[in-house]
């Protein structure tokens, strides 16, 4: 008799730790927040029991964090937990992230979904809470070190290589590129331009790299600018650029590439790679004045990072590396059902 009141005992203990139990539908459900709030606080499953789950993203200017903020919010509604979703107002204010995350800690939560604006700069808060027993799941660009729970992004040193390959194929494998960088310590994004340049020299024998020291910021508006010092270089006496190719491996580097090229008339002139899709990328892509767009699922970013924070606590064993896949998306296969779905992802207004 005792033994078997004591088992009863710790099975109820066991059932009140595991939280976020999604196998309940008959119980309310948990719905999303909106940014830097938290969710309803829904209960789901036979415990009654939500987790909070704090999502961190880069920046909240790109329309790219809009659809990871979707994406989840829809996991919250699904596996039955609260999310905040704040992250620094530009993607280059490495210690207002670092104190968010340090404040999340310190006020508590569940599980922390956070993608890093530095490789480096975010291991100690990290550090910090895996020391807390709270799990981190990594999203969009990678963390230097160990510990985290699972790291859930597109292969973005692949998506550089594919975006090589459609350059070398337009250009006839030779010609002069520029390579616009994005941010220093960005893991995503310094991986992209590893892929690119390393496909370019091991495929594209009779194209030279002109430029790959100049960084776009945190911006559009930063990138227009250093996209107009960087050309003003590149043109010949009757004004017309002196390369043939340009790559740039985010949103915002891409807008400001572009918004220059429109400013001088050299839009469609020359071959263009980018990345992401936004409004206006994918306006500029259906236009012609960029060639190709190596596209990623920010939504599917958002949903499995918080799946994956959700699954950890539940104790089930989650994937180390979430791939969450990239497509080369040109004007030519732009307008099929899948590629549609990856140009127009769900977001948050």
């Amino acid at each position: 008799m005792l033994n078997r009141f004591a088992m009863a005992l710790v099975l109820v203990a066991g059932l009140g730790l595991v939280g976020c139990n999604g196998g309940d539908t008959t119980a309310s459900t948990t719905t999303g927040s909106t940014t830097g709030t938290t969710g309803s606080g829904g209960t789901t499953g036979t415990t009654g029991k939500t987790c909070k789950v704090a999502v961190i993203p880069k920046g909240s200017t790109h329309e790219f964090w809009k659809a990871v903020h979707a994406g989840a919010n829809d996991a919250g509604k699904e596996f039955g937990a609260d999310i905040t979703f704040k992250g620094p107002e530009k993607e280059d204010d490495r210690q207002s992230q670092v104190d968010m995350v340090d404040n999340i800690v310190s006020a508590g939560t569940d599980a922390i979904v956070l993608a890093p604006l530095d490789a480096d700069g975010l291991r100690k808060p990290v550090d910090n809470a895996i020391a807390k027993k709270i799990p981190v799941v990594i999203i969009d660009s990678a963390l230097n070190g160990s510990g985290i729970a699972s790291f859930v992004a597109t292969d973005n040193e692949k998506g550089g290589t594919m975006a090589a390959d459609e350059m070398i194929k337009r250009l006839g494998g030779k010609g002069k590129i520029v390579v616009l960088r994005y941010a220093p310590g960005s893991a995503s994004t310094e991986a992209r331009e590893k892929g690119f340049e390393d496909e370019i020299k091991a495929k594209g024998a009779g194209i030279q790299i002109v430029s790959d020291n100049q960084y776009a910021g945190a911006t559009a508006e930063s990138a227009a600018k250093k996209s107009d010092d960087l050309l003003a270089t590149m043109k010949g006496p009757d004004g017309k650029l002196t390369i043939d190719g340009i790559f740039c491996p985010n949103e915002s580097s891409t807008l400001g590439m572009l918004a220059t090229l429109r400013a001088h008339s050299w839009n469609g002139k020359v071959k263009f790679m980018g990345f992401d899709s936004s409004d206006k990328e994918v306006e500029a892509l259906q236009k012609g004045d960029v060639d190709g767009l190596v596209v990623q699922s920010p939504y599917k970013i958002g949903y499995e990072g918080v799946k994956a924070a959700v699954e950890t606590l539940q104790g089930k064993k989650v994937e180390a590396r979430v791939d969450t896949g990239a497509t080369l998306v040109t004007k030519d296969n732009m307008d099929t059902p899948e590629n549609q779905k990856l140009l127009k992802p769900k977001q948050v207004d």
